[in-house]
């Protein structure tokens, strides 16, 4: 049953009904307390609910249990990372990776780790060389530049967005855009100060929001005299110019790369991003983009290996979470189409699911789903063997005919594993059930007896039985009833009928016991 539970939890997790996942563990963990895969299960169930406290009590749980497990340890390392908590999810994906020094999960969360370890220590000693450092620190500068009516038409524009997470990366850098009207009105805006248009001049008015409003003035009486000199723009160094300068001609190799991908040109897609990357390697798109043309040209292998690259630089660099998620995801595709056996899809289910802790995106989610499913297919597909299913049944039997039930429900199900098409292993498997006093189960497997066959007749004298046995008198005689239809000459079948109607019309004539009808009354709600 907790693996039932088990089951339902994963399928709520992959579905992204978290707080469903959590309540199906639970369940599973109250029937098997001492599963450490069910602790870490919903570990991180509660981490994708933001609960990282009780994810942190699971995974040390998780711990506790199986400490030769690395899992635990990336379970426990995510927790203390989703608390802020950095040096102890430093400290426990060390200490997974020193079990399982070659896992990628372990090694992909020690460095988020590390990344958001730095990015906590800069934020709290922003750099003095830059004095506009703070403006364009975190993701208040997005904020800003969206309220702004003005500055929230040029985040349409990709190269006014790389120039601004440029400068966001290292401040520094402002000076070689400073030349571009866009980034000085970003600037204005950052900063709390107006910008006027190139035609009045580049003078600068504090706004103050609080302050009282007088009678409006005409732009005549507020325009300053035309002989007020103007302030000189930033003069570049050559070494500000020239990295403009190739971060400029990276863009445009890109754009490039983009046309030849569109129209099917792979090769020259590849030169043009190759080249871009080569000129500025502070932008992971050139890398994820010619994936994109690797996994089109089938060269998978070729896909992964600058997937890894963008992920890999993509952390040093802090880019958008998106970015690296996109990569995580076209790794994942890449993987999908090398699978060749059901063991093959691991590794990119678990490449899915990572770039979905990065951004919850729908189509990954539909590619992990899919993946799946087709890693589900393939194990029934490699272990389907109709003769094994048919010896397993065969020692069922004998293990029935010997009344061990228990013995003989594990090979039915291993015949039913091998075979999951066979009515009769389904009809046997229900009268150990029933032999048990185990109903719903016994009733479950009668049905799913009927539903591959409804002509066999056994599928129907099991579920006829069972409900008897229940005092459901009625659907018994139901299900009689069906099963002659296809079997009208039945005797198991004619012999239910008669025993149904006798305890019905037992009923009718008041001829019950008081327990019986205690029994019936029940059997009725």
């Amino acid at each position: 049953m907790a693996d039932e539970a088990k089951a339902k939890g994963n399928a709520a997790f992959s579905s992204g009904d978290y707080e469903a996942a959590v309540r199906h563990f639970t369940e599973a963990i109250s029937l098997s307390p001492d599963n450490h895969v069910l602790y870490s299960n919903r570990s991180a169930a509660h981490a994708s609910l933001h609960n990282y406290a009780d994810a942190l009590a699971d995974a040390k749980k998780t711990v506790e249990l199986k400490p030769d497990w690395s899992k635990g340890y990336s379970r426990l390392g995510a927790a203390h990372l989703g608390l802020q908590d950095y040096i102890e999810a430093v400290n426990s994906y060390k200490k997974g990776l020193d079990i399982d020094p070659n896992n990628e999960a372990l090694k992909s969360g020690l460095a988020d780790a590390k990344a958001a370890a730095s990015a906590s220590f800069r934020s709290r000693s922003p750099p003095a060389d830059n004095p506009f450092g703070s403006a364009f620190a975190g993701p208040e500068m997005w904020a800003k530049l969206t309220a702004d009516p003005t500055t929230r038409s040029y985040l349409d524009q990709d190269d006014f967005r790389n120039m601004m997470k440029d400068i966001q990366r290292n401040p520094n850098n402002l000076n070689l855009y400073l030349k571009d009207q866009r980034v000085m009105q970003a600037l204005g805006v950052l900063l709390n100060v107006k910008f006027k248009g190139p035609t009045g001049g580049d003078d600068v008015e504090m706004q103050d929001e609080d302050a009282p409003k007088g009678p409006e003035t005409s732009k005549e009486e507020t325009r300053k005299p035309e002989s007020e000199p103007e302030p000189e723009p930033m003069e570049l160094t050559e070494e500000e110019k020239e990295a403009k300068e190739r971060k400029e001609k990276a863009l445009k190799e890109k754009e490039a790369g983009n046309a030849a991908y569109k129209k099917k040109e792979f090769e020259k897609a590849i030169e043009h991003y190759s080249s871009a990357l080569e000129l500025d390697d502070e932008d992971i798109s050139y890398l994820t983009n010619r994936a994109a043309v690797y996994l089109e040209m089938g060269k998978y292998e070729e896909c992964i290996k600058d997937c890894d690259k963008a992920v890999e630089r993509g952390r040093e660099l802090r880019s958008d979470f998106k970015m690296i998620a996109r990569a995580l995801t076209r790794k994942g595709t890449a993987l999908v189409k090398m699978a060749k056996c059901s063991k093959d899809y691991e590794p990119a289910i678990e490449t899915f699911q990572k770039a979905l802790t990065e951004h919850r995106n729908p189509d990954t989610l539909k590619k992990l789903n899919e993946a799946e499913k087709a890693k589900k297919e393939l194990e029934q597909q490699e272990i389907f063997d109709p003769k094994i299913a048919d010896e397993e049944r065969e020692k069922g039997n004998e293990f029935f005919k010997q009344q061990k039930y228990p013995e003989a429900i594990q090979h039915y199900t291993e015949s039913l594993r091998r075979n999951p098409k066979d009515p009769r292993t389904y009809s046997n498997r229900a009268a150990c059930y029933t032999k048990l006093g185990a109903m719903p189960e016994g009733l479950k497997d009668a049905d799913k007896c009927i539903e591959l066959d409804p002509t066999f007749s056994k599928g129907y004298t099991r579920k006829g039985a069972i409900q008897f046995f229940l005092k459901e008198y009625d659907k018994a005689l139901e299900t009689y009833q069906e099963g002659l239809k296809h079997d009208p000459q039945n005797q198991e079948l004619l012999d239910g009928v008669r025993r149904c109607v006798q305890q019905i019309n037992k009923a009718g004539r008041g001829e019950l016991s008081p327990e019986e009808l205690k029994e019936r009354q029940v059997s009725l709600f």
